[in-house]
């Protein structure tokens, strides 16, 4: 049975499709999959992959981070900072154009960023770090 996060999908892009006056078919065709399937999408009865939404907020010029919300990919409410950060590691795995090799690199990268302004790794909670005590020495010395 579809969740309501689903259905609340289908009915966005469907606006969405409606206000960029795309067919269905041309939406689809320009996502890259097949007509019924986005049908079903924006009626709620499927629950479409990360990388099929990013195809499809590709192709009708929105963020694929609203639709990964949407689609209960990402929690709305989560914190601002654990939400980038979640957001920031659903792009990088959505995106068709990379080969996982590159996915893995991109997120170990990230992840050591990271780490040196004193997140620790998979910690999105912002108030883990005091930034008043981390101010650096250098620029306050003087």
């Amino acid at each position: 049975m579809a969740s309501l996060n689903v259905g609340n999908l289908g009915e966005y892009l469907r606006e969405q499709r409606r206000n960029a006056q795309l067919s269905l078919r041309q939406l689809a065709e320009a996502a890259g999959v097949s007509n019924p399937y986005l049908s079903q999408i924006e009626r709620g009865l499927r629950k479409p992959s990360a990388e099929v939404l990013q195809q499809v907020a590709k192709a009708l010029r929105i963020s694929a981070e609203t639709l990964y919300v949407r689609a209960g990919i990402l929690d709305a409410e989560r914190d601002g900072e654990e939400y980038r950060d979640g957001a920031t590691r659903a792009v990088v795995l959505a995106d068709p154009t990379l080969t996982e090799q590159q996915k893995q690199v991109l997120l170990q990268i990230y992840e050591s960023f990271r780490k040196e302004n004193g997140f620790a790794d998979g910690d999105g909670a912002a108030g883990t770090r005091n930034h008043e005590s981390d101010a650096d020495p250098q620029q306050t010395a003087g």
